[in-house]
């Protein structure tokens, strides 16, 4: 079963507007097409936060760039969004606001890690309880999924606006051993690793990446990108990264 994860497309409410030398209006549009065109057998679109960019317009652009979709498109807030425009704007098919998704023997959990006013993210007493509710009552599998990055990524400026609530979120999950993996957006570059027998995954911007292992913010010359998991019904996850080639217009300033 086929799972592709977009994330960071962070849009305004005129395709033109461009965010680090990128279009992203232009930039989404070509990555979901290479998306499209590679897995059209996907089973659902999981778009992990920062749809916009301070923006509730864009909003309206990101429901366009999806015009056509059948399959369901799982979405969580980034701190970039606005939370409660967002439901309303997506609130109809194929769009899903957080909650929790089942595919096959999988289930696919959607939390909300924003936080009013703060870079960072934070879960909070109430959605980690729902996460423990949600893992008890799972009979299968568990894909977790939130924008904030809740383990260091060794970058000290990202790392000071990861999950505030981390060790928390952690002591949930590790009273579930049917959790499988986590995965999330924010950091603008692709990671793969392990806590134990949990796949962790970052999965890079549909727009412009950050340099990995850098201590101060800056813009990598790396390509938009999308993740693709295939979730084996034995709880195997097997993902890759796919680097899109920008369109005309759209590639990024390079890195400075």
């Amino acid at each position: 079963m086929f799972v592709l994860q977009i994330t960071d497309p962070h849009l305004y409410g005129r395709a033109d507007r461009k965010l680090r030398g990128v279009a992203t209006d232009a930039s989404l549009r070509a990555v979901l097409d290479a998306a499209l065109a590679r897995y059209p057998d996907y089973g659902a679109l999981l778009v992990t936060g920062d749809l916009v960019q301070d923006d509730p317009s864009g909003y309206a652009r990101f429901r366009n760039a999806c015009r056509g979709l059948e399959k369901p498109v799982l979405c969580i807030p980034g701190n970039h969004d606005d939370p409660a425009a967002m439901a309303r704007e997506l609130a109809a098919a194929p769009f899903q606001h957080c909650g929790t998704h089942s595919i096959g023997a999988w289930r696919i959990v959607m939390l909300d890690s924003f936080a009013a006013g703060d870079v960072g993210g934070r879960l909070g007493d109430a959605e980690l309880a729902r996460l423990d509710e949600e893992l008890a009552r799972t009979t299968g599998h568990a894909l977790l999924c939130l924008h904030h990055q809740p383990i260091p990524m060794g970058s000290r400026w990202l790392d000071d606006i990861g999950l505030r609530d981390a060790a928390e979120f952690w002591r949930v999950v590790d009273a579930h051993p049917n959790v499988r993996g986590v995965a999330w957006g924010h950091v603008h570059q692709s990671f793969d690793g392990r806590r134990g027998s949990v796949r962790l995954f970052a999965t890079p911007s549909t727009g412009a990446q950050f340099v990995p292992a850098s201590d101060r913010f800056a813009i990598d010359d790396r390509p938009p990108a999308f993740r693709h998991f295939e979730l084996d019904p034995d709880g195997r996850i097997l993902s890759r990264v796919h680097w899109v080639e920008a369109p005309a217009g759209a590639a990024a300033a390079a890195a400075g």
